[in-house]
């Protein structure tokens, strides 16, 4: 009794340590956890900021000084001194208008010191900018002081943004003019569309003015107080633009990061901000990043603690029963042979038949716990080995013929080096990085392959796809002795799917295809594609022997294959299958009347896919 009491007592305190270990883990590992992951993130983010800042910069610094020598060109100078002369302006306007076009700049415009534009490179557009007055613009009560003048505003003519050099006209001792050079930004901020971050750039006042997310434009990253609006409103920065809060509210995490939570409709997303002032240009450059992939991350390392520590645990008490049912099994013999030694004095013959089948019995019982024993490891045994042998066949089936394609243009530019066509090894080398760059999604892919795939679906240009696959392929088309014929209709199609997706279940489709012609008389394949309404089909057929019916049902089954012992592993056909899944499409095979394996694969349409979107 005694001895039980100290057994349960023994395993109460080790169920409150295991879980106080998992407090722990949950607690503390979940903010060290999000801590890094942060650090990772910050990390990513400074770089493209510096990126960022360093385009901004040299966008810039390309047009600074141009305003100061236009203003020192002799006709500028003549038009200044004799405004009213028509055969100046005229001149005046056409130099202007060729040197913006030359420059690429948004617009070039000459002011008199009252501030009404004499000349501008659009003399000739609808929105002239010759008779406005700019004289409540910072740049021109700069440039008329002597300084050089820089200003970003919202063209009040022309309503484009953009940023402003300007430059006094001197004639002798004296001020007579301002030319004034208008730099468009909206190139820049296109280029950030669509990208990894959310990059903005916001003025003193906190105003949003470039942005790859539109609905922000104008918005304030800081209330817009009557003195803000009132600065803002004497320059008149932005025009006739409507200005508004952005729904945004700050923290920090760990006194570390800086996060932003915007709210927009009903959905609020929480971003990492990192910034760098441009104290020349009066900007502030901020980069955002969505944290929601850093926290998941923490998430999962917390939750892989927490089933590490739960496996242990098991464990742990798997082998506590174990020990007390053999101590309790110990026991009970002792007594037992203690009550066959007392009735043995009293039953000398009876007991001893009974002591014997006893002891036999104990004999089996112990083989028996033996073969138990052996069992059960084998079976963890043989649950490890299908593990590894899922995810080593996995990664080397999908990394294979990258690493064959990569491993071809790798010796092809080698080659093409050593006869010094640089250009044609340097487009190697590209396909090499493109090559590393779908290896590397495919290793997302495989990580994803149990849950729906991260992958974006857009509009895949199947002419692409298809040649991408063709030319990954090639190797082993030349090793088959076979070509395929592409019919893709007089204007290839368009589909809704991932475009590396769907070249990897060409690729492995070609690829099986390759494999069924190899050394037959017809080594043919051919690969046809035309839209039918809103899906698109894609039909892969080869001249081989076909696929049998008993295995037709199977073929897309995980680790099912009908080559010999080491030439598959099975996998190809069921991962295209997910895929093409995935993509709201279907994968089917059957025999062609005439001879050979059918590949069907059917995908929504492009326009199709558009059309119900914006429905």
């Amino acid at each position: 009794m005694v001895t039980k009491l100290l057994s349960n007592t023994r395993v109460l305190w080790l169920g409150l340590l295991v879980m106080t270990f998992a407090i722990a883990i949950a607690v503390y590992g979940g903010s060290f956890a999000t801590r890094a992951y942060l650090d990772q993130a910050a990390a990513r983010g400074e770089t493209t900021l510096r990126l960022a800042v360093a385009a901004l910069r040299g966008h810039m610094s390309r047009f600074e000084p141009l305003p100061a020598l236009i203003a020192d060109h002799d006709d500028i100078k003549a038009l200044v001194n004799n405004p009213g002369n028509a055969v100046l302006r005229a001149e005046a306007n056409l130099y202007l208008k060729e040197i913006n076009e030359l420059l690429k700049s948004s617009d070039i415009y000459v002011l008199l010191t009252d501030g009404e534009t004499i000349a501008a490179s659009n003399y000739d557009a609808p929105l002239s900018f010759v008779g406005q007055n700019f004289s409540y613009r910072p740049y021109y009560q700069d440039a008329v002081q002597g300084r050089p003048g820089r200003f970003f505003a919202l063209g009040t003519t022309s309503l484009k943004r953009g940023y402003y050099f300007s430059a006094p006209v001197w004639v002798g001792n004296e001020i007579r003019g301002v030319v004034v050079f208008k730099v468009d930004i909206e190139p820049i901020e296109a280029s950030w569309k669509g990208g990894e971050y959310e990059i903005i750039v916001s003025d003193p006042e906190g105003i949003i003015f470039m942005t790859g997310r539109p609905e922000w434009l104008y918005s304030g990253l800081l209330p817009l107080t009557r003195e803000r609006l009132a600065r803002t409103e004497a320059s008149r920065r932005y025009a006739n633009a409507t200005l508004h809060d952005l729904p945004v509210r700050y923290g920090r995490f760990q006194q570390a990061h800086r996060l932003m939570n915007i709210t927009t409709g009903d959905a609020s997303r929480e971003y990492l901000v990192v910034d760098e002032p441009m104290p020349e240009a009066g900007w502030t450059v901020s980069v955002l990043l969505d944290t929601g992939s850093a926290r998941a991350q923490a998430l999962t390392s917390v939750a892989a603690g927490l089933l590490l520590l739960s496996l242990a645990t098991l464990g742990g008490a798997i082998i506590y029963q174990r020990r007390a049912r053999l101590a309790e099994r110990m026991q009970m013999q002792h007594n037992a042979r203690e009550e066959l030694e007392r009735r043995v004095e009293e039953r000398t013959a009876d007991l001893a038949s009974v002591n014997s089948r006893l002891e036999r019995e104990v004999t089996e019982r112990r083989a028996t716990e033996q073969k138990l024993r052996k069992t059960q490891a084998d079976l963890i045994q043989a649950g490890k080995l299908a593990a590894l042998g899922q995810m080593s066949a996995a990664l080397s089936h999908e990394f294979n013929q990258p690493l064959a394609a990569v491993k071809t243009y790798a010796d092809n530019a080698a080659i093409l080096i050593d006869r010094e066509r640089i250009a044609e090894a340097r487009d190697n080398v590209s396909r090499i990085s493109t090559l590393t760059d779908r290896m590397a999604a495919i290793s997302r892919h495989l990580r994803n392959f149990a849950r729906k795939p991260n992958e974006k679906l857009g509009r895949v240009a199947l002419a692409e796809v298809v040649n991408d696959t063709l030319e990954i392929v090639a190797w082993r088309l030349k090793a088959a002795g076979a070509t395929v014929a592409v019919d893709l209709g007089h204007v290839p199609p368009m589909v809704h799917a991932g475009s590396v997706r769907l070249q990897q279940v060409l690729v492995n489709i070609v690829s099986n295809a390759a494999d069924a012609v190899e050394g037959l008389p017809d080594r043919t394949i051919e690969l046809c594609a035309r839209r039918n309404g809103d899906m698109v089909t894609i039909t892969i057929r080869d001249h081989g022997p076909g696929v049998p019916e008993a295995i037709a049902t199977r073929i897309f089954d995980p680790f099912f294959s009908t080559k010999g012992v080491g030439k598959g592993l099975g996998l190809g056909l069921s991962i295209s299958y997910n895929i093409v899944k995935d993509f709201g499409g279907s994968l089917s095979v059957e025999n062609h009347p005439g001879g050979g394996a059918l590949f069907t694969i059917e995908l929504v349409a492009a326009e199709a896919a558009s059309q119900e979107a914006a429905e």
